[in-house]
């Protein structure tokens, strides 16, 4: 480490020219950076829906419907005009109505009440229909124009959009609100007023370069644009801490600021790679998800860790020597009090502490294994358009979740019976086919294709389902499974279910798998790193317990509380919490390790809370700020989840790290030393 310091000191200056350079590129290529809102995409090739879709999209040019419009106060001939205009805006395609599901041109009075008022109930109109992938902003904004404020629109598409048009506002909220806060804390815990702008720097350069460098991905989620440049700076600014607090220690030893970096880089080196590789590996897992989008999320944040050890390593110690005299420059009092003997006060706390996180492990393990998810996006507030809408058209007409089936064409008559029990079904309002829209007894060879071709096309038959059911949940849910069943029945496996409900559903399926290995993977390389770290079989056990415990309690919340959880968010940060809090645990504990060696246990806890509580609420601090400023700016209920989540995750890590920890490794401390390789724990005489 010492030949690679003075090397890096010696070439300070293209050093720091050489990443600047890198920044401004990645800057500008950033923005030819695709961003996809659709999580559809990121399901697994094989996922039953994935494979429906692709079957659709060569037999048939239509889509499953996406979108609902709601027209006030319409006659029917208005409401067939206002049809006709949305069938004409580029990108929206097999607009459906009151016309496809039975003849106007006879009364509706004698038609079916409950058909009708599906489509046309107290003069109001609704409308169901597909807008292109990828086309959602331009398409919307159209509509919206046609249709006017007094009038609702709602659906994936819908949501899809306002995401997309939310995205760069919110995310520029949230750094606006963000870099504030943690100067401000920063420039608490140190004692120049421009250290913190190095802080920044060096982390800010990294995390421009990952975004940059994602133009060789292709394209990210919008997960991955929202959560993972904010992230990055929360887990990694740690590194900068570390480095720059032993270069201020050793400037008060050694004259020469260049020997002072030298011999900061040599220390902090086992400390950053300790804290980075945990980041590291626990990120890595999230690669492993079935679910990519948390792939994709997973890939993004390890690129960003080794992306900001490169820059804490390589660019800060250059950067800082070439500006260090600004550092002494701009030198300030402590602007906080010191937090000596608290360690005195905190173990009291620690038979409390130890009753009270063991009473509370098992009802958290268990509740947050019981907590009610949500595997789409979720709903809009109601304080946008988007959301009160979706209130107005719900009020009127109900739930409605569209579902197509495809099953093989020929079979007139089985086609028809299948139908016929389809509308039998509990929660669907109705069911459109060319057996019931058209007619079984004429031959679909007879007709214009203009009227066969959204119902047959070369080798299947299509069947139309609309439900008064939610997108997901336990009735929707039952309901896909309902009708696969009974279309099990007339076609076996030969047929394929589409629509936004069949999709979560196979979200659910895939995501509750990844939970497990996700998890484990985890718990396993982090675990393997600290047997490293600290070459002891009890330390990891203890550590592990520490934030594992704190991540069981964080998501237990939603159960207790009665709330649903967006599930891509419990994924997300039940393995981010506990791969970015336990440098917390690891910080106190490597300290205490070293105290070990020189006094009693109770001396060297004190002594080590003394010297660490600082550190570790200084950046806990920081990981929280940030989980809270996602979750009040962002509109993305994911998002928005991951936010809160992590910012009381990290509240939670750092009561766990100061309050239990310590109190573990004094009731353990024994078997600490017996477990420990070449321990040398401090004896009394």
């Amino acid at each position: 480490m010492i030949n690679i310091a003075a090397r890096i000191i010696k070439h300070k200056k293209p050093i720091v020219l050489t990443f600047f350079i890198i920044t401004l590129i990645s800057a500008v290529a950033q923005f030819a950076v695709a961003v996809n809102y659709n999580m559809v995409d990121y399901l697994p090739e094989d996922a039953p829906s994935t494979e429906a879709m692709d079957v659709m999209e060569q037999e048939f040019d239509g889509a499953v419907p996406n979108t609902r419009v709601m027209i006030n106060n319409v006659s029917i001939q208005e409401a067939l005009a206002y049809k006709e205009q949305l069938a004409a805006i580029d990108g929206v395609s097999d607009v459906t109505w009151l016309d496809d599901a039975i003849d106007i041109k006879t009364p509706i009075e004698m038609a079916d009440e409950d058909t009708v008022e599906s489509y046309y109930k107290d003069s109001n109109a609704l409308f169901s229909f597909s807008i292109r992938e990828g086309d959602e902003v331009a398409v919307t904004d159209k509509i919206y124009d046609l249709i006017g404020e007094d009038n609702a629109m709602a659906g994936e598409a819908l949501n899809t959009a306002t995401q997309q048009t939310m995205a760069f506002t919110e995310t520029m909220y949230a750094a606006a609100l963000l870099i504030p806060i943690i100067i401000i804390i920063l420039v608490i815990s140190t004692s120049s007023w421009v250290e913190p702008l190095f802080f920044l720097t060096a982390i800010g350069v990294s995390v421009l370069i990952n975004l940059g460098t994602n133009i060789f991905l292709g394209e990210i989620s919008f997960v991955t644009q929202s959560v993972a440049p904010i992230l990055q700076l929360a887990v990694s600014l740690d590194y900068a801490i570390f480095l720059l607090h032993s270069f201020s220690d050793y400037r008060k030893e050694v004259s020469d600021p260049k020997e002072a970096m030298r011999l900061a880089m040599k220390r902090s080196f086992p400390a950053i790679v300790a804290s980075a590789s945990t980041t590291f590996f626990g990120f890595m897992a999230l690669t492993f998800m079935n679910f990519e989008i948390g792939s994709d999320l997973g890939v993004n944040l390890v690129k960003g860790i080794v992306l900001s050890f490169i820059s804490v390593m390589v660019f800060l110690p250059a950067l800082t020597l070439m500006f260090y005299k600004w550092i002494d420059k701009t030198q300030h009092k402590p602007l906080l009090p010191s937090f000596k003997n608290i360690g005195s006060k905190v173990i009291k706390l620690k038979i409390p502490s130890l009753i009270l996180v063991f009473l509370l492990l098992v009802p958290a393990f268990l509740a947050q294994s019981q907590t009610s998810f949500i595997y789409g996006i979720g709903e809009q507030p109601e304080t946008t358009r988007a959301g009160s809408d979706v209130v107005k058209i719900e009020d009127e007409f109900g739930k409605s979740t569209s579902m197509v089936l495809l099953v093989p064409k020929g079979d007139v008559a089985k086609e028809e019976e299948l139908v016929q029990d389809l509308e039998k079904m509990e929660h669907v309002t109705s069911v459109l086919s060319y057996v019931n829209t058209v007619s079984p007894a004429i031959p679909p060879e007879y007709l214009d294709e203009s009227v066969t071709e959204q119902f047959y096309s070369e080798n299947y038959s299509r069947i139309i389902l609309q439900t008064n059911t939610d997108t997901e949940g336990d009735i929707a849910f039952d309901l896909i499974e309902d009708v696969e069943a009974t279309t099990g029945n007339y076609y076996g496996k030969e047929f394929y279910a589409l629509g936004e409900s069949v999709t979560l559903y196979d979200m659910k399926n895939v995501v509750q798998k990844d939970n497990t290995l996700v998890n484990l993977l985890t718990v396993i390389t982090v675990a393997l790193v600290l047997l490293v770290t600290f070459k002891s079989i009890s330390f990891p056990i203890i550590l592990l317990l520490t934030i594992q415990s704190a991540v069981w309690i964080n998501l237990s919340v939603p159960y207790f509380t009665s709330s649903s959880l967006v599930f891509v968010g419990y994924l997300i940060v039940s393995t981010v919490q506990l791969a970015a809090t336990v440098d917390y645990a690891i910080l106190l504990t490597e300290a205490y390790k070293e105290n070990r060696k020189e006094m009693p246990a109770l001396a060297a806890i004190k002594k080590t809370l003394d010297e660490k509580i600082f550190s570790i609420a200084i950046s806990a601090s920081i990981l929280s700020s940030v989980g809270f400023i996602l979750w009040i700016t962002s509109s993305n209920p994911v998002v928005s989840s991951i936010g809160l989540l992590l910012g009381r995750g990290a509240l939670l890590a750092f009561i766990m790290v100061v309050l239990f920890l310590p109190a573990m490794l004094l009731v353990f401390d024994k078997i600490i030393e017996k477990t420990t390789w070449k321990a040398n724990f401090y004896k009394e005489k």
